[in-house]
């Protein structure tokens, strides 16, 4: 008997503990906690992170691997540990309150509070702060210095003005702007530079290089300066006052190069020169400019083509670009007409040239020069073959260029390009064709020995040997795909990539669905390094480079493997979705070893020097993300607590949901339910999709104010379950694939007592607004639904402008998410099936549109044909315009608005409860910006 009435005590406790617990509310936002740009020294002792609010001052932690909390500073964040692991510096925010007020005030831009530098010595603990702070730097290898840029206060106005004078009282004057100052960490000691407006350090230390603006054109002290750290002198390399950019030193240091113009500031195109420097040079000498040996006629030096040396320093590349027309001053702007011309053989439509108007007119063309030997310029890239890609240390003789010109119209409706591949000699600027209209990117192996290509048409991964020039395809006959297996739009399947290489080229590693093979790039060996593990386990296992130190290019990567080394692998079960690491060799036919898997998720994984020590952060949909620290990724030491307040709120759980879809499909979702789920009660329903979910089983969703998409936590905290179903597609029918998946998948869920089955909701944005759209026509299934930003008519959609990117919307039908697959006249009928508009009158859902009239995406016109036709058909249908805004809402305080609004809708069509004023009556145009409506009716 005692031990049932303990039990029933603790049952007791138990319930009255999660019945305390008060559902999420819309004030929670602000506070709500994230770990920012994790930071750990090379030496493994010092680690710092950020917890950021998402409104509001952040705190910068920094603690040892042991967890020991050495220092919190207020506002701070961005951390930079010295080389040498004895210094750290970072950025201190104003406070958020103050920046707020400022901006009440509307203060000009130089009067907004500014941001303060932390200095921070390990050795003695002591922590300096330096106020109105424009930018720091730390030298790449070398621990001894640390430069920052401080915007010195403008002088005040001191005279004295009575209040009551008529006379407006004088500006304050100009402040000699931003002064440089350069530490010595060790000692404290500091240098001070006037004037400087950009600068930098070479990578070993040696020496700083800046450029200093003058007070006016006959200031001789205007131009560019590089300081001898060691020896403490300082040389003017180059004089005159102008703009100064690209700052680049070889990797030793001893060379350096800039681009400069020194043209007076008014006038109309600023002629761009090439300098170059060394160590032994008194000053800096113009190696390239309009006219210079090599340079193409009416050719000049690019102010916007990156600068780089190759690793040995031969080398010197940096763009060029044809000399612009410059617009006639003469022309009076009210006599002449302003159009734009659109033509039928322009390779890009004019809404597109123009958004990108800026980037062409700065569009660069890659040359190398070889600074030491002689100034002759070669180019490399131009306007018929205009696209370049070097390797990482660029010691190699070629470059690999593309173009895809005459072939730029068909983008309008694919996409994918055809592209010719070329090699193009660095010693000679001679050009190779190696591959002809490649649908798909090529890429060189890191020495550049090799050029590696997935063929989009094929599915074939490509080996070219650019000494023999022999092509190879390295994927035939394999019994795997490597292009990406649950493709199901009209457009070829992606590959999925490559892991990475070993030094000399001579081995590649390139992933398919779950493992990770090797090959000879000359074709001679391939085998399977993960043994076939992942596919057998389900488990898609992944190179990880903990160095962070090559972001590749697109999907590919070109980072270097040591041979042989131990390698960390992540790992991802895609039946179960858990996450996990994995160790294996790449060198080895034998099964990754398991380190740890569990229901979480991974992420902003980096390791010191020698991967002693590795941090990561830490979550699941109940566990906040919190950053971590291990020797062996399975012991681990917990470093952060964000979010702590979420134990005093009624939270939920996320479960995996299989069920049979109508055709025998199986399907996959997530079911969230409330942290007092209590089966015995029935609960409303709603589906939030777009198209697959469920990989984020164990993903943190943090209640915040959204874009536009459902705020899952704060829904299920306050009394709801969502449902969130992964969609499969059959090309030409997305609109029935939407029924075949979502509807089944409610179908299942309403068999069970603790669903409401007359309550059921529907909300999705974009894509998922679309697919809403098109479920009202064809059930009565739901008793609410929320449509962001959809699309109704296809037709009109079809022709239709992304006015972000100025691009055409024929290929979103013909290739790629509106997965029609063919174009308007020979798909017709498919058109006007997955066109909501046309089905309309069967809607008996009450229905909130979001349409945004600044929305680069889908035209807002969509979101107005389906309001007026609802309109026009009686239909309970709301429309919100959140003006100026985006696809997505960018402004806070829209976001928040909408979930109130969202939140009152669902709550009174699922729930019962009272309409608000705006749901109910309306917000007339008399009212705007008086009266949102959130009042409820009684």
């Amino acid at each position: 008997m005692r031990k049932l009435f303990i039990i029933a005590s603790l049952f007791f406790v138990y319930n009255l503990s999660t019945a305390q617990k008060k559902p999420l509310d819309h004030q929670v936002y602000d506070n709500w906690q994230n770990i920012q740009s994790p930071e750990i020294s090379k030496d493994g002792k010092y680690i710092g992170y950020a917890i950021t609010p998402q409104q509001g001052d952040a705190i910068l932690y920094i603690v040892t691997p042991q967890g020991e909390q050495l220092w919190n500073i207020p506002r701070a964040e961005n951390i930079s540990f010295s080389y040498n692991s004895a210094y750290s510096a970072f950025l201190i925010k104003p406070p958020y309150a103050e920046v707020r007020e400022a901006r009440i005030k509307k203060k000009k831009p130089e009067e907004m509070p500014k941001d303060s530098l932390g200095i921070i010595s390990f050795a003695t603990g002591e922590v300096l702060k330096k106020a109105n702070a424009k930018s720091f730097k730390l030298p790449e290898e070398n621990g001894d210095y640390l430069a920052y840029l401080i915007d010195e206060a403008p002088e005040k106005d001191t005279s004295t003005k009575d209040s009551t004078s008529k006379k407006a009282p004088s500006k304050p004057k100009k402040g000699k702007g931003a002064t440089l100052y350069l530490r010595y960490l060790a000692s404290g000691e500091e240098e001070k530079f006037e004037d400087v407006d950009n600068y930098d350090f070479s990578k070993t230390g040696k020496r700083l290089a800046f450029s200093r603006t003058g007070k006016d054109s006959l200031d001789d002290k205007a131009g560019l300066y590089i300081y001898e750290l060691n020896d403490k002198q300082l040389k003017q390399i180059s004089k005159g006052k102008g703009t100064y950019k690209q700052f680049t030193f070889d990797e030793a240091g001893d060379q350096f190069a800039f681009i400069a113009e020194k043209s007076p500031e008014k006038a109309l195109w600023k002629p761009y020169s090439l300098y170059y420097y060394t160590a032994l040079s008194d000053t800096a000498t113009i190696v390239g400019q309009a006219g210079s040996t090599g340079m193409p006629n009416n050719w000049n030096v690019s102010g916007d083509g990156d600068l780089r040396f190759s690793k040995n320093g031969e080398k010197l590349f940096f763009g060029i670009a044809p000399i612009p027309r410059v617009k006639d001053t003469t022309i009076v702007d009210f006599e002449v007409a302003n159009v734009d011309v659109w033509h039928y053989q322009d390779d890009y439509l004019q809404p597109q040239q123009l958004v990108n108007l800026k980037r062409d007119l700065s569009r660069s063309y890659l040359s190398v020069i070889y600074p030491a030997k002689n100034s002759r310029i070669i180019p490399l890239a131009n306007l018929e073959v205009p696209d370049t890609y070097v390797t990482k240390d660029a010691d190699n003789e070629f470059v690999l260029a593309s173009s895809n010109e005459g072939r730029r119209i068909a983008t309008q409706w694919d996409t994918n390009s055809f592209y010719d591949v070329y090699l193009v000699s660095t010693i000679d600027g001679s050009r190779r064709k190696i591959v002809d209209n490649l649908k798909g990117n090529a890429l060189l192996s890191p020495e550049g020995n090799y050029v590696m290509w997935f063929d989009l048409n094929t599915q074939r991964w490509h080996s070219y040997d650019i000494k023999s020039g022999v092509n190879i395809v390295l994927t035939q006959d394999l019994p795997v795909n490597f292009g990406n297996e649950e493709n199901d739009t009209p457009a070829e399947a992606r590959p999925y990539g490559i892991a990475g290489w070993t030094p000399g080229d001579k081995q590649v590693f390139i992933y398919d669905r779950y493992d990770i093979w090797s090959f000879d790039p000359k074709g001679k060996n391939r085998k399977i390094v993960t043994n076939g593990a992942g596919r057998a386990q389900g488990i898609t296992f992944r190179y990880q480079d903990v160095d962070n130190k090559e972001s590749g290019r697109r999907a590919f990567r070109s980072s270097p493997v040591i041979e042989g080394k131990e390698l960390l692998l992540s790992a991802f079960n895609n039946k179960n979705k858990y996450s996990g690491w994995y160790k294996g060799q790449l060198n080895r036919e034998k099964d990754p070893q398991e380190i740890v898997m569990g229901p979480y998720s991974y992420r902003q994984i980096k390791a010191n020097d020698g991967a002693k020590w590795y941090i990561y952060s830490k979550e699941s949909y109940v566990e906040s993300p919190d950053l971590f620290v291990s020797q062996d990724l399975k012991s681990e030491t917990q470093l952060s607590h964000t979010n702590p307040q979420q134990a005093n709120y009624n939270w939920g759980t996320a479960e995996l949901v299989q069920w049979t879809t109508p055709k025998g499909y199986q399907a996959t979702g997530i079911l969230y339910k409330p942290e007092d789920f209590d089966a015995n009660k029935q609960y409303p329903v709603i589906a939030y999709f777009y198209e697959t979910l469920s990989d984020g089983l164990y993903s943190y969703i943090a209640p915040a104010p959204t874009p536009s998409r459902l705020n899952i936590s704060y829904f299920v905290s306050n009394g709801y379950l969502v449902f969130a179903p992964d969609i499969h597609y059959e090309i030409g029918h997305p609109g029935q694939s939407a029924e075949e998946y979502i509807n089944s998948g409610m179908a299942v869920l309403s068999k069970q007592p603790w669903v409401d089955e007359k309550h059921l909701g529907i909300q999705g944005q974009s894509w998922g607004g679309y697919q809403v759209a098109h479920l009202i026509t064809r059930t009565n299934m739901y008793a609410a639904a929320w449509a962001g930003a959809p699309v109704v008519n296809m037709t009109s959609a079809y022709g239709g402008i992304r006015w972000q990117s100025g691009m055409n919307r024929q290929f979103q039908y013909e290739k790629t998410q509106s997965r029609i697959g063919q174009n308007l006249w020979d798909g017709y009928d498919l058109y006007v099936e997955n066109s909501p508009l046309f089905h309309l009158k069967n809607v008996n859902t009450p229905v909130v549109i979001m349409a945004n009239d600044n929305d680069g995406a889908v035209p807002w016109y969509q979101g107005i044909e389906m309001f007026t036709a609802l309109r026009r058909l009686g239909k309970p249908a709301w429309m919100l315009n959140y003006n100026g805004e985006e696809h997505n809402l960018v402004k806070r305080q829209n976001r928040k608005d909408i979930q109130i609004r969202e939140q009152q809708f669902f709550d009174h069509f699922l729930k019962g409860k009272p309409a608000p004023v705006w749901l109910q009556k309306g917000i007339p145009a008399t009212l705007k910006g008086i009266d949102w409506g959130f009042d409820l009716v009684d």
